[in-house]
């Protein structure tokens, strides 16, 4: 939809196009009331959308110069030209801003942890079990505080913790 940009005039893009940024920083976004006159409600929610999109996602997954121009194919080469300026003027900006929404997911870090290896030879109920469990002790620093958390694992949940965490560290590096 960032088609839709080609009603504006070309020298009001770049003004436009920074408040979209700021929008994304989490600051003031551009109003409808400033541009009523220009496009319908619908196609500013849709250009709004497309732009914001567009920003985040040229920032978060580093999408060359040309790559960022071919997506603006169907509107004007100026408003291309504008949209690029702005990206690169403002590319630590709106990587800070992800980061920093990224980070916002959950107010708890780990801060430290240690484990301890068991090997459970018997029970109360069975008297020979040997059965290893794995003691994990956690310390996570929420809202400014430290807490500490324990936990025993035998080996199916310990698997599912790693495969878990491997897959959070996937996501991780794909994002950088």
């Amino acid at each position: 939809m960032v088609h839709l940009l080609g009603k504006l005039p070309s020298e009001e893009c770049p003004k436009l196009l920074h408040w979209v940024v700021d929008g994304v920083c989490g600051r003031e976004p551009p109003r409808m009331a400033d541009y009523a006159n220009t496009w319908t409600l619908v196609e500013w929610m849709e250009l709004l959308d497309s732009l914001s999109s567009l920003f985040r996602l040229a920032v978060g997954k580093k999408t060359p110069d040309e790559e960022v121009l071919a997506s603006l194919s169907d509107v004007g080469s100026g408003y291309g030209e504008a949209v690029l300026t702005v990206l690169r003027a403002r590319r630590e900006e709106i990587r800070q801003a992800l980061v920093e929404r990224t980070n916002n997911v959950s107010s708890s870090t780990l801060q430290d942890f240690d484990w301890q290896m068991k090997l459970a030879l018997s029970s109360d109920k069975i008297s020979s079990l040997q059965t290893p469990l794995l003691n994990l002790r956690l310390d996570v620093k929420e809202n400014g505080a430290l807490k500490p958390l324990s936990v025993e694992m035998n080996r199916e949940e310990l698997q599912t913790l790693i495969s878990s965490l491997e897959a959070a560290n996937k996501v991780v590096l794909q994002l950088k």
